[in-house]
């Protein structure tokens, strides 16, 4: 841990670890090299079994092969979107995209028509990449409908088709000299109007990010990572698949979340860590309470993406007999800011996301004048690094709004820093609901609430749950009956189940400011207290 004593909520960068210059195709290049014979990844099937894997020299023979494919068929700095869940295509598009100089536009596999033709098109993409459906959700059907009328578009693959993604077009097959800082992903965030903004994120940016949190969480050859995060997620393509890269590792890639199936790969497979948000811990030490297993392997477990219950800590310590160590980080940061090391203490670790990463200055700052904050005041957690992102695509005033004149990115959430740099988010200036680790936008849900024809007006506000983190909560005023079951039909006619609202209240009026807003932090307070609304059944 760092020696510090500050006496302001400014951390200065340390310079304790190096910036390379690198992209993500000469990584695996330098990895095959090192490590040709290495297990890089395992495909692991829905029920837990593992499937084919990959040595480093054969993930690299893989991604370059496909890389000479793409460079025939499209140009440097072409956006393509992948459309699918945590699959071995994903994973050598991932690296295949870099090799060609193409920028990985990500796409959350559950989508609906609304959500996929947005992200096309907000993209500019002239690809998709996708499978023909997942988990029930017909994508084959919603790409035909999203990609109507879209004249930008030139392909429509079918990652499971090997003939037709390897296949060969009109230009040389030649991979340029993609450059360090050019750009390598755009992932989708939130934005103030509730539509997700497209973070341009560099090589640069994802692959020293993933580098260095994968040092403090002391990841390396030995380690077996469990990588359920969703690859759509820079949790699951840039911290974790790209923190495997960096320790030469094996990566079990796995489709999604069960906590019986990954008991058993723990016990089976020789799992060391994982990244998880606190809801899959709560189900994991369920499971293990049903079904007790071997988890002596496992040295630690990183969490974020929801506040992280003190019992939680305790549990996973005392159940799992690993560390589990609490970060803080968001898309525009490529994505991690802070984490906490091995050596923090217990208190630390449940108060606190930890101290920044290295090469990485963090400051506290007032949101009305943008000072610096004493020690332990509440202000708008900001950082200035080699991880900010490029910018936001085609929104110039998001980009100016998020980035400020300095380099410092204002995150939009609250937090306190002590006198050691240990940061403690507090809530956040956004309306931002995460469930489960995964974000929500109140006003993309709230316009589709709103052509309900018995709803006249709605406000969505997240409500503190101990497992999820936060879960989504409709209020609604109407003067119209109002049926739980038929407004979930109308969600999901639009939305993606986990932008669905759990939580459904009537309410006879909403909190206001002084210009006439509503006050979603006065509403979340009311209805906590226990007098505001009639909760629906």
């Amino acid at each position: 841990m760092y020696d510090m004593n500050l006496t302001t909520s400014h951390f200065p960068a340390q310079n304790d670890a190096e910036i390379r210059d690198i992209t993500v195709g000469g990584l695996l290049r330098e990895v095959a090299a090192s490590h040709p014979d290495a297990v890089g990844m395992v495909d692991v099937a829905e029920s837990g079994y593992c499937g084919q894997s990959w040595t480093y020299a054969e993930i690299l023979a893989q991604a370059e092969s496909l890389a000479e494919a793409l460079a025939t068929r499209f140009e440097v700095g072409d956006r393509v979107v992948v459309w699918a869940p945590n699959i071995p295509q994903w994973i050598f598009m991932e690296y295949a995209c870099g090799m060609a100089g193409l920028v990985l536009v990500t796409a959350n596999p559950s989508f609906q028509a609304s959500e996929l033709k947005y992200v096309l098109e907000q993209s500019g993409a002239v690809g998709l990449f996708m499978v023909d459906g997942y988990r029930g959700n017909p994508m084959a059907e919603i790409a035909r409908e999203a990609t109507k009328g879209n004249t930008r578009l030139r392909e429509v693959v079918n990652l499971e088709c090997e003939d037709a993604l390897y296949a060969h077009g009109e230009r040389p097959a030649i991979l340029p000299d993609v450059q360090p800082d050019d750009a390598a992903q755009i992932q989708y965030t939130s934005g103030t109007t509730g539509f997700p903004k497209g973070a341009v994120l560099s090589h640069k940016n994802l692959v020293n990010n993933a580098r260095l949190f994968c040092a403090r969480k002391q990841v390396g050859p030995h380690s077996v990572w469990a990588n359920f995060m969703p690859l759509f997620h820079t949790a699951g393509c840039a911290t974790g698949a790209l923190g495997c890269l960096q320790a030469a590792c094996k990566m079990l890639l796995i489709k999604r979340f069960d906590a019986d199936v990954f008991a058993r790969l723990i016990e089976e497979q020789g799992v060391t860590t994982c990244f998880a948000v606190p809801t899959m811990l709560f189900n994991l030490l369920e499971s293990l309470e049903q079904t007790p297993r071997d988890m002596s392997l496992l040295e630690v477990i990183t969490t974020g993406g929801a506040p992280v219950p003190p019992d939680l800590v305790r549990r996973v310590r005392d159940r799992l007999g690993c560390h589990l160590l609490s970060a803080f980080g968001q898309t525009e940061h490529s994505p991690m800011i802070c984490l906490n090391p091995v050596e923090a203490t217990l208190k630390q670790i449940m108060e606190t996301a930890g101290p920044p990463l290295p090469q990485t200055e963090v400051s506290i700052r007032s949101p009305e004048d943008n000072r610096v904050l004493p020690i332990g005041e509440v202000g708008e957690i900001c950082a200035r690094s080699y991880a900010v992102v490029i910018g936001y695509n085609d929104n110039p005033e998001a980009t100016a709004a998020a980035i400020d004149a300095d380099g410092w990115l204002h995150t939009g959430d609250l937090g306190t820093m002590d006198a050691q740099g240990f940061v403690r988010v507090t809530g956040r200036v956004k309306d931002m609901i995460i469930r489960g680790g995964e974000n929500h936008f109140p006003a993309e849900i709230e316009a589709v609430l709103v052509t309900h024809r018995n709803v006249a007006q709605v406000a969505v506000v997240g409500l503190p749950d101990e497992k999820w983190g936060e879960v989504i909560a409709a209020f609604i005023l109407s003067d119209q009956p109002l049926d739980v079951a038929d407004l979930r039909t109308h969600c999901r006619a639009h939305l993606s189940a986990q932008k669905t609202p759990s939580v459904w209240v009537r309410v006879p009026d909403f909190p206001l400011t002084g210009s006439g807003k509503v006050q979603r932090f006065a509403i979340r307070e009311k209805f906590l207290a226990g007098n505001y609304g009639e909760v629906l059944q």
